[in-house]
């Protein structure tokens, strides 16, 4: 080799060097500067790192990918990073943002049941979320229940309302679960932790009755005075005649009207025409109904009437019940609730 060849070799050498320290240097000056931000940032499953890398390019997050690889293999990240959306702040550093993903730090979405909800209503508002992924569409309840591991189990009451966070694609099924998960715990909490002496022979008829009280309370102080009268009745041996499980029981044909048509046409979910608790619970009750279904207040009332307020009005006897109907209802179209049932 020539002297001049060799000049050239020991240039391009020196070229090489200092461009590999100023990359590096450039890769430790990243990692602390901010990044442009984005409200949806989406890593789809099976992602690698490069193609994370290159989705922020093209989304204009960092100018090139350079400094993110980097990081992510000299930090060990590169087979750790989470599928998800992601919401990014604009002037959080590339190492945090790295960090984050690794993490797993993704959206998270709400979905609520109410209080006092069918399982149809949550079938429906699951079905409604956009950001859910969707499998039970055209699925039974039986089938629901079956793909939960309960298939002899009936759905209703046994999903706990509350408010669940999941990140986008989340199967709807698995909110379930959780629902189905937290109602088991609370239930049975609250039957270790119950009264003495109720009229119920189980936790599944524990349930039902949450169920009633839920659908019947107005006011949540009355809650226990409520669950009080339908042990009294219970124990009896009177029927509950309450309109909320007939309602259940006529289903989607019910149409806001009930009338006494409806009161007298016999079904198991039917209180007017026989006794005792219906087969299943007729909504799903929240946690302080299904305390109170346990935790009665000690009362010896028989009868309650609506007030019109959301409130009633609850009496001992009969007669005081037909006057309290007559004082809260005179003039009103009577419900089949303030109806004097003479026992």
């Amino acid at each position: 080799m020539n002297a001049r060849a060799r000049t050239l070799m020991i240039a391009l050498c020196v070229v090489i060097m200092a461009s590999g320290v100023v990359t590096l240097g450039y890769a430790m000056w990243s990692a602390h500067q901010p990044v442009n931000g984005s409200p949806h940032f989406v890593i789809d499953s099976g992602d690698s790192v490069s193609a994370v890398a290159h989705k922020l390019v093209e989304q204009k997050i960092i100018p090139n990918p350079f400094a993110f690889l980097f990081w992510s293999y000299q930090r060990g990240y590169s087979g750790s990073i989470k599928a998800g959306e992601y919401r990014i702040e604009t002037g959080i550093s590339l190492i945090r943002l790295l960090e984050r993903f690794v993490k797993g730090d993704v959206i998270s979405y709400a979905i609520t049941f109410v209080e006092g909800w069918t399982f149809r209503q949550y079938l429906e508002q699951l079905r409604r979320h956009p950001k859910l992924r969707h499998t039970l569409n055209g699925k039974s309840n039986a089938e629901v229940m079956t793909q939960l591991g309960f298939e002899q189990l009936h759905p209703e009451g046994r999903f706990f309302p509350d408010t669940y966070l999941f990140s986008a694609g989340t199967p709807d099924i698995d909110v379930l679960r959780r629902a189905f998960k937290n109602m088991e715990n609370i239930l049975a909490d609250a039957w270790e932790n119950r009264a003495s002496g109720l009229m119920l022979q189980d936790v599944d008829e524990a349930l039902i009755l949450a169920s009633i009280v839920e659908k019947e309370t107005g006011k949540p102080e009355e809650r226990e005075m409520i669950a009080g009268v339908f042990h009294n009745r219970l124990a009896k041996n009177m029927r509950l005649q309450t309109d909320p499980t007939v309602i259940y029981g006529l289903g989607q044909n019910f149409d806001g009207n009930l009338t006494r048509v409806h009161l007298k046409t016999d079904s198991p979910y039917n209180t007017y025409t026989r006794y005792g608790l219906p087969p299943t619970p007729i909504a799903n009750p929240g946690k302080l109904a299904i305390q109170a279904a346990v935790n009665p207040a000690d009362t010896s009332a028989l009868y309650f009437v609506s007030r019109g307020d959301g409130s009633h009005e609850f009496s001992d006897t009969l007669e005081e019940h037909n006057a309290a109907v007559a004082k809260y209802q005179l003039g009103a179209k009577r419900s089949a609730k303030t109806e004097a049932v003479n026992e």
